[in-house]
């Protein structure tokens, strides 16, 4: 897949940026919801790691650049480092050669939580390169993006491939399957999975990437195979089973607490699987929004989570 991504950009027309060079560029990225399935596949002649995420609408980030003449780069909030360097490579790729050194400043706003499995460092780190494409007009294709946001975050997501689903090398920052649309769409109930934790979340890079034994390594051959066939046929369902069987193979490694209580509500009330951020402490429970009883199934297993001890729950339909 190449060209321009779609992703919002409002850049205002006729602002120009100080110094005129170029105008000033903003943009908008989404998040996402943990993962369907996480694990190692076969790309380039050897196994490498691999996620599809769970698109979601929950929370958003924006980004506005204002670009300047001179080298100098700045963000606010300064904690957010990762979008900085993105920015940096993002110009350096979109100033053509001969131009004067262009710096400039990164603002960055939104709400999504840190460390809980909705990708917001590749939330951070799109929003900035998307600033700064529509700000110098840059040529920027999601491939570019994407090798940006690993030069910038060492592992990345995959939300700049939002046409399409995609089986994604979060490390290489190269897709390795694109399955050619959009997934099948789900109801989601998602929710902090370990309450006991506060919602403290989890440190992706500080956490060891999962040493999968050889059974696992088979199991994941057979549900690319599955998810393939799901996004193929929109069998929401089959995704549902896809994304159950990663959330048991990734109890392993970062294991979810009352699982099977979890597992229990989600026979209870119909759910379609279990799905869960493999590096994160949120999960949620699918369901089939063309079903009739959507809404209340959903409304029923809110009920269910509360009385087994999860009580900071959302809710959101994928495509919405």
């Amino acid at each position: 897949m190449s060209g321009a991504v779609r992703f919002e950009a409002e850049a205002e027309d006729g602002v120009e940026a100080e110094g005129g060079v170029g105008r000033v560029g903003v943009a908008t990225a989404p998040v996402h919801h943990g993962e369907i399935l996480q694990g190692v596949f076969p790309h380039r002649g050897r196994p490498t790691r691999g996620l599809v995420t769970l698109p979601c609408t929950v929370h958003t980030t924006r980004a506005s650049f204002v670009p300047v003449r001179g080298g100098e780069l700045t963000v606010s909030p300064a904690r957010k480092t990762k979008a900085l360097r993105a920015a940096r490579l993002a110009v350096e790729a979109c100033v053509p050669p001969g131009w004067a050194p262009v710096g400039g400043h990164l603002e960055l706003s939104g709400d999504v939580p840190l460390r809980r499995g909705f990708g917001s460092s590749t939330s951070d780190v799109l929003a900035a390169v998307l600033a700064v494409r529509d700000a110098l007009a840059g040529p920027l294709s999601r491939e570019e993006i994407a090798r940006i946001a690993v030069r910038a975050e060492t592992a990345s997501d995959s939300l700049m491939f939002d046409g399409s689903t995609v089986l994604f090398a979060q490390r290489e920052g190269e897709v390795i399957e694109d399955f050619g649309r959009r997934m099948p769409a789900v109801r989601v109930l998602g929710f902090g999975a370990r309450p006991e934790d506060g919602g403290g979340g989890v440190d992706t890079l500080a956490l060891p990437p999962a040493a999968y034994d050889g059974t696992e390594r088979a199991r994941f051959a057979e549900l690319h195979t599955m998810l393939r066939e799901a996004v193929r046929t929109g069998d929401a369902a089959l995704l549902g089973a896809v994304a159950s069987a990663s959330t048991d193979i990734n109890q392993r490694h970062l294991p979810i607490p009352r699982l099977d209580g979890l597992r229990a509500v989600a026979r209870e009330t119909g759910a379609l699987g279990i799905q869960a951020a493999h590096s994160g402490d949120i999960a949620g429970l699918l369901y089939d929004p063309a079903d009739p009883d959507a809404e209340a199934r959903t409304a029923r297993a809110g009920r269910l989570l509360h009385h087994i001890g999860i009580h900071e729950q959302w809710t959101f339909t994928t495509g919405d």
